[in-house]
């Protein structure tokens, strides 16, 4: 009588092993579907009843506090960046720069650019002074750049201005922060009215969203202007 045949214990392994990589594969393509990173967050539902933008109190540039209160009765588009950033915010930063000229900052008394950095530790008045010149050809008085404590920004980016950031694990130089890529529009009286797309994203190869998305920032600037 011949003696029973027994699997080899690296077949069994296979046999175990492979359908956990496959169920292991699948779980990180699932993820990476369907769980977007936090620059590539939904926007916010449009809607005229956004929550107001908290009070804060930074420092400018040019080394000058700048509060909430002293952007009331003006409109503003926000930003929000770092300078040595080695992802999108360069193009984010040529987006607003395009902007300045195409809403005319220069001659319009009620409208500003606000840019706030996420990194302040190295982001100081003075970086943020080289940049505004050299990358961004920022009005000098129109066109603000703010920092402050690490802990507090970052906290005003993600739940005042509904803007997804993290700290990044990647050692890299210019990769510090994970943050989606929104512009933001607040009205006169401090209240969101809306996010727009600051670049292209990888889905809009075309850049067709892109612009669409411009030119409805554009008209609700015009809007809030004249209210």
């Amino acid at each position: 009588m011949s003696e029973p045949t027994t699997t080899p214990p690296s077949r069994r392994l296979q046999r175990i092993a492979l359908p956990a990589l496959l169920v292991v594969a699948l779980a990180s393509f699932l993820s990476a579907v369907f769980l977007p990173l936090p620059w590539k967050n939904k926007l916010p539902p449009p809607t005229e009843t956004m929550p107001p933008v908290p009070e804060f109190t930074l420092t400018e540039r040019f080394e000058k506090p700048v509060s909430k209160a002293d952007l009331t009765g003006k409109v503003w588009v926000a930003s929000f960046m770092f300078t040595r950033c080695g992802g999108p915010c360069p193009r984010v930063t040529a987006t607003m720069t395009r902007l300045q000229g195409e809403l005319d900052l220069a001659n319009q008394s009620d409208l500003r650019f606000v840019t706030f950095t996420m990194d302040p530790e190295r982001d100081t008045p003075e970086v943020l002074r080289r940049y505004a010149t050299d990358r961004a050809k920022a009005h000098p008085e129109k066109w603000l750049f703010l920092t402050g404590e690490e802990a507090a920004m970052l906290k005003l980016i993600k739940d005042g201005f509904l803007i997804g950031v993290s700290k990044s694990t990647d050692p890299k130089p210019g990769f510090e922060f994970n943050h989606s890529t929104y512009l933001v529009v607040v009205d006169k009286q401090g209240r969101i009215r809306g996010h727009f797309n600051g670049f292209p994203g990888e889905h809009d190869a075309e850049g067709s969203q892109y612009e669409e998305s411009l030119s409805r920032l554009k008209a609700k600037v015009g809007d809030l202007l004249k209210e």
